[in-house]
């Protein structure tokens, strides 16, 4: 079942960092400078956020194993589109589906989890699934720049055809549906407007999901601007990004794993601020280095965003686990608008921020600190005031939020 999570979880992150090596190649064939190119980022996250409203809740309907077999199928279709662009436009609406289907397997795959297991169980599988899933930003744009030296960089899209075909299989085969259908909800949309409601203005899902946003923008802002970080900062080539991003990811990777292990023996709460104290850490090494050295070289300049990816992955299980349990009958629905919170601030992050700050390594490193900070403020309201269950407006009994972290 982990296995299978995170794979699913992986194909949407391997639909931004593949084509990372490629940018040079594609918009000197699409005819679109590096601001340009940064819009297939941009569009495709734009896309994923706002579908991400809609896979939880459909989840909640109609079951989970539907909406991840057909969120396959539309990837798989648009990669194909993608494939076989001849111009930036047509790209761009192809990447614009691509998003629109990539987000199923994460999002709809947590409710899964939090479906079949309860408790430090869910943690250990969340974990698990996140240990996997983590490998993905560091192999894909390697798999990218191998592929570019194969071929043109059409080849790399393909290659998401063979791998979405391949999670479908593997999802009719082996993914059992674990939604009841007694446990599904009837397809009303104002009730999903007013379920939205109720989560969106709950403060502490509101606390909960910003405070695992802005944590995990101080990475996602490395890896938006990772062309420009790799290739012009770093002065590496299109087959060095693993430089880069297996480093991070290996923290990640890491930080899953002690999470998983800590799972019924160190408390949530003491596993979240252990992790924003790393991160801390790392961001104030990144500054101090960002300002003292003038060329940035590995391994120092990746080296605090190893410590930075172990203190996030030690920080989302607990925070996204807290998140669903608040609401058990609308889990699809928690995770989508957790999910969406986060994406918004990404697409804001790959669309206008990361090109104003990516050619400048200190502007970079005092951007990813403020998002920090900002995370670990948020972290303290929460810690401070959400030791008793919040009062959610006027919700029915099967919105009653939980307490537990």
């Amino acid at each position: 079942m982990a296995l299978l999570l995170a794979g699913l979880a992986m194909f949407g992150p391997f639909s931004i960092d593949t084509i990372f090596p490629a940018f040079p190649a594609m918009g000197a064939d699409l005819g679109a400078d590096k601001l340009a190119m940064q819009q297939t980022i941009s569009v495709y996250l734009i896309a994923y956020a706002l579908m991400s409203l809609v896979h939880g809740p459909l989840s909640d309907i109609v079951g989970r194993r539907r909406v991840i077999l057909a969120g396959l199928a539309v990837f798989t279709l648009s990669s194909v589109g993608c494939a076989l662009a001849e111009s930036l436009p047509t790209l761009l609406v192809f990447r614009a589906l691509q998003g629109l289907s990539a987000g199923v397997g994460l999002i709809v795959g947590r409710a899964v989890i939090r479906d079949v297991l309860h408790g430090d169980d869910a943690q250990r599988l969340m974990s698990q699934v996140s240990m996997i899933f983590g490998a993905a930003p560091a192999i894909a744009p390697i798999i990218g720049g191998w592929l570019l030296g194969w071929g043109r960089w059409p080849l790399i899209f393909w290659f998401l055809v063979g791998f979405s075909v391949l999670l479908m299989l593997a999802t009719w085969r082996w993914l059992p549906e674990t939604l009841a259908p007694d446990a599904r909800l009837s397809p009303a949309p104002r009730k999903l407007l007013r379920d939205y409601a109720y989560i969106a203005l709950n403060p502490r899902f509101q606390r909960l999901a910003a405070a695992g946003a802005f944590n995990f923008a101080a990475l996602f802002l490395y890896i938006a601007s990772a062309p420009a970080f790799v290739l012009d900062l770093l002065r590496l080539d299109e087959r060095q990004f693993g430089w880069f991003f297996i480093p991070m990811i290996s923290g990640m990777m890491l930080g899953a794993f002690v999470s998983g292990r800590a799972a019924g023996r160190i408390s949530g709460t003491r596993l979240v601020n252990i992790g924003f104290a790393c991160s801390a850490a790392a961001m104030a090494g990144n500054v101090a280095y960002s300002a003292l050295v003038a060329q940035p070289a590995v391994p120092w300049a990746v080296l605090p965003m190893v410590l930075n990816a172990f203190g996030i992955a030690l920080v989302f299980p607990i925070l996204t686990l807290a998140i669903l349990d608040m609401y058990p009958r609308q889990r699809g629905s928690a995770s989508s608008l957790q999910a969406f919170t986060g994406l918004v601030l990404n697409a804001l992050l790959a669309g206008v921020l990361s090109p104003l700050v990516s050619h400048d390594p200190l502007h970079l490193a005092l951007l990813a600190a403020a998002f920090v900070l900002a995370g670990w403020v948020f972290w303290r309201w929460e810690s401070r005031r959400g030791r008793t269950p919040p009062a959610c407006p006027q919700a029915p009994a099967e919105m009653e939020p939980t307490g537990q972290l």
